[in-house]
């Protein structure tokens, strides 16, 4: 008797599972198979239709890992899943309160996951309607918020990176929430307005590279712990479809990668983003596996803006 044809959620996570291998591979990153496998099947209800991304970032710290991250079915509570399933633990830290405060308190349109395939479950993201872009003021008043963000709204005000949000990312083993700004300064950020926010935030000199792509970010956002008064990073981001005709010199890690994409699928979509840190800053790639319709609504894409290359 011939086996039964996999289901398309079968098929999509077996798809994605040999990808993971194939670039996990390609960047030399040693992954635990079963957990990726795990979460795979956890989440993966949707996995056919969801909108699937990888990302490489360079540091010591973070170039030995590839992280994934999908699009989840709305009805499902990613984080009590996680907890369910021993894929986090289940604390009295505010981040394990976050989702659902933010959930109570705000219209969400979806959440996705993301996760290392060397370290695990790490983030979810939080979704919001486009058309129901929420005050950053709002987000600051909810009770398990980082306070750090109440306290950088004037900062915020000041520098003009925004003054409504889309999307929050929550990282339960950094302890960090992500805070993406719904409406992106036009004509991106001027080279001494990137100098004068960072240096305000004990942030390290910025580069020429990041002074180019502040120029040309579409947006913007900035990541706050509990254990700081301060923003802990600002990152800005460019969308391309062509990663090389951007204005800056790619990591050896990252064009690897790149090739490696674009001989697969030339017509990739990617976000390309430097994030500031105290001691220097690093950059981040993303590549879209699978680019969806609603792209554009969760990362707050002006419209055009992937006509053509950056």
């Amino acid at each position: 008797m011939s086996e039964a044809a996999p289901t398309p959620q079968e098929g999509a996570i077996q798809a994605l599972h040999s990808a993971i291998e194939e670039a996990a591979g390609l960047l030399e990153v040693e992954y635990a198979r079963d957990r990726v496998l795990r979460i795979l099947d956890l989440y993966g209800g949707d996995l056919a239709e969801g909108v699937v991304a990888f990302r490489v970032s360079t540091g010591a710290r973070r170039a030995g890992e590839l992280d994934c991250r999908f699009t989840v079915p709305r009805d499902t509570d990613p984080y009590e899943l996680a907890v369910k399933n021993g894929l986090l633990a289940d604390t009295d830290h505010p981040v394990s309160r976050l989702l659902a405060d933010i959930s109570e308190n705000c219209p969400v349109d979806g959440y996705g996951i993301d996760f290392g395939v060397v370290k695990g479950f790490k983030k979810i993201w939080v979704v919001l309607p486009r058309t129901e872009l929420q005050p950053v003021a709002h987000l600051a008043g909810i009770a398990s918020m980082p306070p750090s963000l109440g306290a950088s709204l004037d900062f915020i005000a000041r520098h003009g990176l925004g003054d409504t949000v889309g999307l929050l990312g929550i990282d339960y083993v950094g302890r960090t929430v992500n805070i993406y700004f719904g409406e992106p300064p036009e004509g991106g950020i001027a080279p001494e307005s990137v100098r004068s926010m960072l240096r305000e935030i004990d942030q390290a000199e910025p580069s020429e590279q990041a002074l180019r792509l502040g120029q040309q970010a579409f947006g913007v956002y900035v990541t706050l712990s509990w254990d700081s008064p301060l923003i802990e990073r600002i990152s800005f981001a460019v969308a391309t479809t062509d990663p090389a005709s951007l204005p800056v010199e790619l990591d050896d890690r990252i064009d690897l990668f790149v090739r490696h994409v674009r001989a697969a699928d030339p017509d990739t979509k990617f976000v390309y983003a430097v994030a500031s840190q105290p001691d220097g800053e690093y950059y981040k790639l993303q590549s879209y596996y699978r680019w969806g319709s609603g792209v554009p609504e969760i990362m707050q894409l002006p419209e055009g803006v992937l006509a053509d290359p950056v």
